[in-house]
Parts: structure tokens; C-alpha cells; sequence
């Protein structure tokens, strides 16, 4: 199980943003796992592939760095 915890006095939107990063976040893994269990053929390396073309989908999704989206594929796997 992952676990996130943040401790922070922040302002609200902020917080907001936070939020937007984590939802974004798991979206990306969803997505992943997703297309792992339709497409029972693919492999790792695929990856980055399908993070590149959910940044290029979704304008929101492409927010999210590359590393950040590329790490929430990975957590799929």
C-alpha cells in the first residue's frame, strides 16, 4: 500500500494545487493499468509511450511532469 502524507501551512490554493497533482497522479496509473490488463501482450518499455500520448490527450495530464507521469506508470507495473 502507498502511503502519502504531507504536512504544510499553506494557502488554498495551494492546496488546490496539491490536490490537482494527486488526482492527475493516479489518473496516470489507472490509465497504465488499464491498458496492461486490455493489452496482455505489452511490456514495460511501453510506458513511455503511453505517458506521451496521455500528455498529448489530456492538456491537464501533460501538467504533470514527465518524471511524475512516467513514475505513476511505474507504480502500475
Amino acid at each position: 500500500m502507498l502511503v502519502l502524507e504531507a504536512k504544510l501551512r499553506a494557502k488554498d490554493w495551494q492546496y488546490e494545487l496539491l490536490e490537482e497533482a494527486i488526482r492527475t497522479a493516479n489518473f496516470v496509473r489507472n490509465k497504465a493499468l488499464r491498458y496492461w490488463m486490455d493489452n496482455r501482450g505489452v511490456s514495460k518499455n511501453d510506458r513511455p509511450n503511453l505517458c506521451a500520448t496521455l500528455a498529448k490527450e489530456y492538456d491537464w495530464a501533460g501538467k504533470l511532469n514527465s518524471q511524475a507521469r512516467q513514475s505513476s506508470a511505474d507504480r502500475a507495473w
